[in-house]
């Protein structure tokens, strides 16, 4: 049973990370032993691969780096740890399938640690409505999702105080990029509005529209307009939204649920 699920599973190939970086795939996390390689008997579907790299003691760990795969029967995924930058990348596809030979003809199979069969029913509730064009809709360019990218993304937003603290936090932290490194790497999120606006509508009945929130109009007006109405498209960004934040630990993810979620609770039908 074990071998039909190493062949029928599709296979994360990790190559030089680091002892003690932490890896991480849906909700199960790996510190990083000598031998560690990559993780096989990974169920076909999304999945969701984050790290964070370490000090040489493994003490303090960087900030989590993540991103979404949609992963085919027996497919492999490799990629390779560049030093320099402390990332995963992805290798040369002459390369790369070299290494997916390899890793069909078992050479790395002592190397891969099994993925836990027993935790993917949780995954599964957090996870069902994304599909790979939730995936490629959302995903940031280059497919990186951290939070060291976003200071300076959310200066529009309405903050409560502890939210302050943490951007400011953010952008004294010395993992921070600077914005002209990296321009806009953050996710294609669905702009959620707070208020309604329409034309030809006296004030009074506009006052009384958005003092009920009127979510429920709002949010029938945001499935035809941005998700050509279907309901499963707002769940698959709910999801992709809440995983991102939850593990990986994005302040931009978190946002982004929060305003999917009020806007859901604030419908009275």
């Amino acid at each position: 049973k074990a071998l039909e699920l190493v062949k029928s599973g599709a296979t994360l190939l990790l190559l030089d990370v680091p002892q003690y970086t932490l890896i991480g795939i849906d909700t199960q996390v790996f510190s990083v032993g000598p031998a560690f390689k990559g993780i096989k008997m990974i169920p076909p579907g999304v999945h969701f691969v984050f790290y964070s790299s370490s000090t040489r003691d493994g003490k303090e760990f960087s900030p989590i780096t993540g991103f979404f795969i949609d992963a085919g029967y027996s497919q492999v995924v490799v990629r390779m740890w560049d030093q320099q930058e402390e990332r995963l990348i992805k290798v040369p596809e002459e390369e790369e399938e070299r290494y997916r030979q390899a890793v069909r003809s078992f050479e790395f199979d002592k190397h891969l640690g099994p993925y836990d069969l027993s935790l993917y029913a949780d995954w599964k509730r957090l996870s069902n409505y994304i599909t790979k064009s939730t995936i490629e809709r959302l995903e940031p360019i280059g497919g990186e999702i951290t939070v060291t990218y976003e200071h300076g993304m959310l200066k529009n937003t309405c903050k409560s105080a502890m939210e302050r603290v943490l951007d400011e936090q953010l952008r004294n932290s010395k993992f921070s990029s600077p914005a002209e490194k990296h321009p806009k790497r953050g996710c294609y999120y669905t702009p959620i509005p707070r208020i309604i606006k329409r034309k030809g509508i006296e004030s009074e009945q506009l006052t009384s529209l958005n003092l009920d929130k009127a979510s429920t109009e709002l949010l029938e007006t945001l499935l035809v307009k941005d998700y050509g109405g279907s309901e499963e498209l707002l769940l698959g960004e709910l999801q992709f939204a809440f995983i991102a934040f939850l593990m990986g630990q994005s302040l931009e993810a978190f946002m982004q649920w929060k305003s999917l979620v009020s806007l859901l609770l604030g419908c009275t039908e």
